[in-house]
């Protein structure tokens, strides 16, 4: 439908919602979601603002393509100022929530203030309004969904809210729609917390219209759900394994992190992986996955859905856990397994559904738990701190920490620091593997050199989605390039993030670039969106993306010296797998990408590339 046009602005202190015209010279610019939030947003706060008071903003937006019939239409982003990281946050979410702003005939909601009382925003198509949520604050996202939809009488309305760890402001508090997806990185939970913003909650019967071009639009969206359906990564292996699929593969590589990268390789990867999910427990024959699940358009159908095993000790007193729920992507599944050299599957399901119900990253949880496994190992944090016992590989552990970080109790609220701010207070800041502040996924970047460089200069701190090298560098697309070689990845690197930034912007969910070029997408937004939208100016948008995101991090204090890596992975060589006895070289790489992205040595944008796409 390319834009609504319309943007609802609403100020929690005054509990206000007002109307407003989306500015179209912007959305020309920088197209919707992640970019034209990202505009709105860098135009109307300053850079060095605290990002937990009331005067930095939260703003949830959709693209173009969401709600329309392109496949994988459902994603929106929340863009904040992250309290995690301090640098800019942009988290993306699938589900059907997305989708419903679009129907209810918004683009974009735009967040300010602080509410003196907690509350929650309902939207009926035009008519919008802040309701009083005191007797939701203190539930999880899974009671205060069932609630809202209660209380309206409508199972139909879409909701996005925090639970306990966005209220308690975890530094990596996310916000979850749909039950089981979430804007789930950088901490946009705990800003939505910090305003008293207990949920969104949308009703859309609008439907879709205004699309340019319909004919050549179904044209273009039917030609590119044939790629994503011959494709074997789109059309075969995520629809079967989802993104778990990576998990023996990326462990054979050696690039698996393992015990808060000590290791590259995890010997009870099998247990967790995939294939582990397909297969029948021994104690009630049952397989651990129910079925895969498709966001609102999407003809992948990656989601996860699973059922834990009732008799194992996280559940066999807490029946709630006991049905079919959201079950463990890739990333969740190393971040609470391999990282802490957890092999119960069902323990990590586990965790997996307390982050799911009280609104927390699994990745950040996760990785800050494999620190802390690592403190405690080495006698700097004890049991009588911790309240158990805590080396690695215990299941135990991961379970009752998961659970003190979600309810607020206990040693939970130093994990809800997050591992940089956890490690420095214990006098080892080296031991956080982490870049500025938000800490790695699942690639150890020893054996894949490329994604050493994407996290190091990924404009919210360490991040896959940001410039996926992976694609590459392990699974051929669109080209082979060897992981453990540097030449070439910085132009690569850049290739990947300035891409991903256009289909975050469309509306769409980046996986999809396993199948699909802007080749692929540029038909579709250009039949949809009026206007000129050529390949090579859907290139420069998101090369104008990329530099806007820099340069509010610059202007709020981030450095070159803060496009790094911890000394784990640049001085301590992988001890196994083919990339044994190699460090990641990120000091061969970081100056050659400046060079390519038109930087100063110093890592900020010349005048030249500024004036050159118009920032």
């Amino acid at each position: 439908m390319g834009w609504n046009r319309k943007v609802l602005r609403v100020n929690l202190t005054q509990g206000t919602c007002k109307v407003e015209p989306l500015n179209m010279e912007w959305a020309d610019q920088y197209l919707g979601s992640r970019g034209l939030a990202t505009k709105y947003l860098v135009s109307e706060i300053d850079p060095k603002v605290d990002p937990l008071s009331p005067d930095n903003k939260m703003i949830m937006a959709t693209g173009p393509l969401t709600g329309t019939m392109a496949s994988t239409g459902g994603r929106y982003t929340v863009v904040t100022k992250g309290p995690l990281t301090g640098a800019i946050a942009c988290s993306n979410s699938g589900g059907f929530f997305g989708a419903e702003m679009k129907f209810a005939g918004w683009d974009m909601i735009i967040f300010e203030g602080r509410s003196p009382k907690p509350v929650y925003l309902f939207v009926e198509n035009d008519k919008a309004e802040l309701r009083d949520a005191s007797h939701l604050w203190g539930k999880s996202c899974w009671d205060t969904e069932e609630e809202i939809k209660r209380a309206h009488q409508d199972p139909q309305i879409r909701i996005s809210s925090i639970g306990r760890a966005g209220e308690n402001q975890v530094l990596f508090a996310c916000i979850v729609n749909d039950m089981h997806r979430a804007a789930g990185r950088s901490g946009v939970g705990a800003v939505m917390g910090s305003k008293n913003l207990k949920a969104v909650a949308l009703r859309g019967t609008k439907g879709v219209s205004g699309i340019k071009n319909f004919g050549e639009f179904m044209t273009a969206t039917n030609a590119a759900k044939k790629v994503l359906a011959d494709n074997a990564v789109t059309g075969q292996g995520l629809p079967k394994y989802g993104t778990q699929v990576l998990m023996n593969v990326i462990n054979e590589i050696g690039a698996l992190p393992t015990r808060n990268h000590r290791d590259v390789q995890f010997e009870d990867a099998s247990k967790i992986s995939a294939e582990a999910m397909h297969e029948k427990r021994e104690s009630d024959g049952k397989p651990h996955l129910v079925t895969n699940a498709a966001c609102f358009g999407c003809t992948i159908a990656c989601g996860r859905i699973s059922a834990i095993d009732k008799n194992h000790f996280t559940v066999k007193n807490s029946p709630k856990y006991w049905g079919a729920s959201g079950g463990l992507e890739y990333e969740a599944a190393w971040a609470l397994g391999a990282a802490n050299g957890v092999g119960d599957l069902e323990a990590l399901q586990y965790a997996n559904l307390l982050c799911n119900e009280q609104g927390m990253d699994p990745i950040s949880f996760g990785a800050t738990v494999g620190a802390v496994m690592e403190l405690y190992e080495m006698g700097v944090i004890s049991k009588d701190q911790l309240g158990i016992d805590a080396p690695f590989g215990s299941a135990e552990a991961l379970a009752k920490l998961t659970e003190m970080t979600a309810n607020g109790e206990g040693f939970g609220k130093e994990i809800a620091l997050g591992s940089k701010r956890l490690c420095e207070k214990y006098g080892h800041p080296e031991l956080s593997m982490s870049v500025k502040g938000q800490e790695f996924p699942a690639y150890d970047s020893r054996g894949i050199q490329g994604m050493g460089l994407a996290y190091a200069t990924a404009n919210r701190g360490a991040c896959h989605l940001r410039g996926y090298t992976v694609a590459s560098e392990v699974l051929g697309i669109p080209v082979k390039t060897d992981p453990l070689a540097t030449e070439g990845k910085p132009d690569l690197v850049k290739a990947f993030q300035d891409a991903t930034a256009v289909f975050d912007a469309a509306g769409i969910c980046v996986f999809t670039s396993f199948a699909w070029t802007l080749a692929d997408v540029q038909p579709q937004i250009a039949a949809a969106c009026e206007g000129d939208w050529s390949m090579e100016k859907l290139n420069e948008v998101g090369e104008r993306i990329w530099n806007m995101e820099r340069q509010f991090n610059n202007a709020a204090g981030f450095t070159a010296k803060d496009d790094n890596l911890p000394p784990r992975l640049t001085t301590e060589p992988a001890k196994t797998g083919p990339a044994k006895g190699m460090v990641n070289r990120l000091s061969e790489m970081l100056p050659e990408y400046y060079k390519v992205r038109g930087w100063t040595p110093e890592g900020e944008p010349t005048p030249e590339t500024l004036a050159r796409l118009g920032l």
